[in-house]
C-alpha cells in the first residue's frame, strides 16, 4: 500500500515519502508565489488556486497571506470569502461549502500524531523500517457558515450548514446546522432564530436593508 493510500484510508503514513514531500514543496512554492502578488492580480492570483486546489469555486475570494499544505486535498465552494492569514494542514481532505466567510486568521488541521513522546519519535513497521509517522482526519464546513478571527478547526469536524463560530474558538467536536457555536473548547451557544435578525437590531440599519431570498433557494448551493 503506497503512503498516499494510507493518507487517504486514515491509516499510519510516512510523510516524508518522496511523493508526498514533492506535492508539498509544490503547494508551499504555489502558496509564497500567491502571497506575493497584489490583490487586484485577480487572473494570476486565481490560476494559482485552480492550480493548487482540489476545486476553488466561481467568485470565491481568499485575501493572503495563505498556506496550504498539499493544496489538492482542499476544496473550496462557490461564492466563499477568506481574510488574512488562512493556514491549511490538508493531510486529510478539507471540504468547504459554499457562501462561507473566513475571518482573519483561521487555521484548519487534519494530521493526528500519537500521544506518547516516544510513538511520536518513530514507529517500526513490519518491514523494519523506523519512521516518524501520523495519521489524518478529513475536516468539513458547510454552506452559509461565518468563522471568526482566528478560529482553529481540529481534525476530523465536521460544522454543519448556516452556522456561526465565535472568534477565538477551537472546535474540538462536530457542531450542528444552524448553530451559534463560540469558545475554548467551542461549544453550542444556542441555535440561530429569527431573533438573531440584523433587523431587530436599528441602531446598526442605517438605510432600509432588503434581506435576501431564502439561501436555500440559492441555485448555486
Amino acid at each position: 500500500m503506497q503512503e498516499d493510500e494510507k493518507r487517504r484510508a486514515g491509516l499510519l503514513f510516512f510523510p516524508g515519502d518522496p511523493a508526498l514531500v514533492a506535492q508539498k514543496r509544490k503547494a508551499h512554492k504555489a502558496s509564497q508565489d500567491f502571497n506575493r502578488l497584489y490583490e487586484d492580480q485577480i487572473e494570476e492570483r486565481n490560476a494559482i488556486l485552480h492550480e493548487i486546489l482540489g476545486a476553488f469555486g466561481e467568485g470565491s475570494f481568499i485575501q493572503g497571506p495563505v498556506t496550504f499544505h498539499y493544496g489538492c486535498h482542499t476544496f473550496i465552494g462557490h461564492h466563499c470569502f477568506v481574510n488574512f492569514n488562512f493556514t491549511v494542514q490538508d493531510d486529510g481532505e478539507v471540504r468547504i461549502g459554499n457562501h462561507c466567510d473566513f475571518g482573519p486568521n483561521v487555521t484548519i488541521v487534519t494530521p493526528v500524531h500519537p500521544m506518547l513522546a516516544n510513538e511520536r519519535l518513530a514507529l517500526t513497521d513490519n518491514e523494519g523500517r523506523s519512521r516518524r509517522l501520523c495519521y489524518a482526519k478529513p475536516v468539513t464546513v458547510g454552506n452559509y457558515c461565518w468563522l471568526g478571527a482566528g478560529v482553529i478547526l481540529c481534525p476530523g469536524v465536521t460544522v454543519g450548514d448556516n452556522c456561526v463560530i465565535g472568534a477565538g474558538s477551537v472546535v474540538t467536536r462536530d457542531i450542528p446546522a444552524g448553530s451559534f457555536a463560540a469558545g475554548n473548547p467551542c461549544r453550542v451557544i444556542r441555535t440561530l432564530t429569527d431573533a438573531d435578525s440584523i433587523f431587530h437590531k436599528p441602531e446598526v440599519l442605517g438605510d432600509f436593508l432588503t434581506p435576501p431570498d431564502d439561501p436555500g433557494d440559492d441555485p448555486k448551493t
